[in-house]
């Protein structure tokens, strides 16, 4: 009780939550580009827009500019938000200083609750101490699952990267994969190194890890493209994010490799790269869930006392494989935005 105490007065049952959660209406939005600071969303839902008092929560994430994985995620708290009659303010900035920074500019706008990721957990333990002495409920979404409830977060919306990393392990020895290359577009992101270290630790052949620039994709592209050139062994190609298995099919080709390619994470072309066959499959963790949970819990805790997980266990929105047997199930959600 120590941990989350000035969150709440006494304990709900986690199921009560979940059932709460799961009869809400979910409103769809639209996103704008990704990677804008401190923007606000006002979104109009369709219908069943809550008639509470109005609340103002922000949402600060560790997004790189021009990352379209953040847009799903945005897109699933603005559905949310306009539900819940919610002002929602979204902000981001990849280094782990500059979010830290953000993350009490909210605190100093006195909002109702925040939700932020935790790529990088330690530059932000002071700042989320300072927002539960400001009484202001802090959750935690994506990144970070093994630190939430060492910061003393009251939820966490994420998948177990570790598992995850394992799971593709498996799906790799399924395949026949012996030599792998598992590409990390930032370096010291604990959950990138989290997906990686599970692939190693299920993955029965030989594992390199290759470090490339997320921001500068042109160098992405021919960083991977020389280290197939220089290692005509590696059969599987893992990258970390859509964007980087897209580009490493550009460097397959420039190659003349004959490795295939396995993902983390879903956007709308990795989608019609798994269809056409460029792509073997991908990890989701569903972002869109997880930016709709993070807030529409929030909204749950200020008005209804409830808290999902019982502030011990996080809520799990991943592993889940998409592949060519069930890529047409979500490419139509994928076309939206919002897989």
């Amino acid at each position: 009780m120590d941990r989350i105490s000035g969150f709440r007065s006494r304990r709900f049952a986690p199921a009560v939550a979940l059932a709460a959660a799961a009869a809400l209406t979910l409103a769809g939005c639209s996103s704008s580009s990704g990677g804008k600071k401190a923007e606000e969303s006002e979104a109009g839902a369709s219908a069943g827009k809550a008639t509470t008092p109005r609340m103002t929560v922000a949402l600060v994430t560790h997004q790189s500019p021009g990352d379209t994985f953040w847009d799903i995620v945005r897109k699933g708290a603005e559905a949310a938000a306009a539900k819940d009659n919610i002002k929602l303010i979204y902000s981001a900035d990849p280094n782990a200083g500059n979010q830290a920074n953000l993350v009490q500019n909210a605190i100093d706008q006195k909002v109702d609750g925040i939700a932020i990721t935790l790529a990088k957990p330690d530059a932000l333990k002071d700042v989320v101490s300072k927002a539960k002495a400001a009484n202001i409920p802090v959750v935690g979404l994506n990144s970070g699952v093994s630190e939430w409830k060492k910061l003393g977060l009251m939820e966490f919306f994420g998948q177990d990267e570790t598992v995850a990393g394992e799971a593709l392990g498996n799906r790799l020895n399924a395949a026949g994969a012996k030599s792998a290359v598992c590409v990390v577009q930032e370096q010291g992101n604990i959950g990138l190194t989290q997906r990686c270290d599970g692939v190693e630790k299920t993955f029965s052949g030989k594992l390199q890890t290759l470090f490339v620039n997320g921001t500068d994709m042109p160098s992405v592209k021919s960083t991977i493209t020389a280290k197939l050139k220089q290692d005509s062994s590696i059969d599987y190609i893992v990258t970390l994010g859509a964007p980087f298995a897209l580009t490493a099919t550009q460097s397959v080709s420039e190659a003349g490799s004959k490795a295939k390619i396995a993902t983390f994470d879903l956007n709308k072309q990795l989608t019609s790269a798994i269809d056409q066959g460029s792509i073997e499959f991908a990890v989701d963790q569903q972002p869109y869930l997880q930016g709709y949970l993070a807030i529409d819990s929030l909204w749950l805790y200020k008005n209804n006392g409830n808290y999902m997980g019982g502030g011990e266990q996080p809520v799990l929105t991943g592993p889940a494989f998409v592949d060519k047997t069930n890529v047409d199930a979500v490419a139509a959600f994928a076309a939206k935005g919002t897989r």
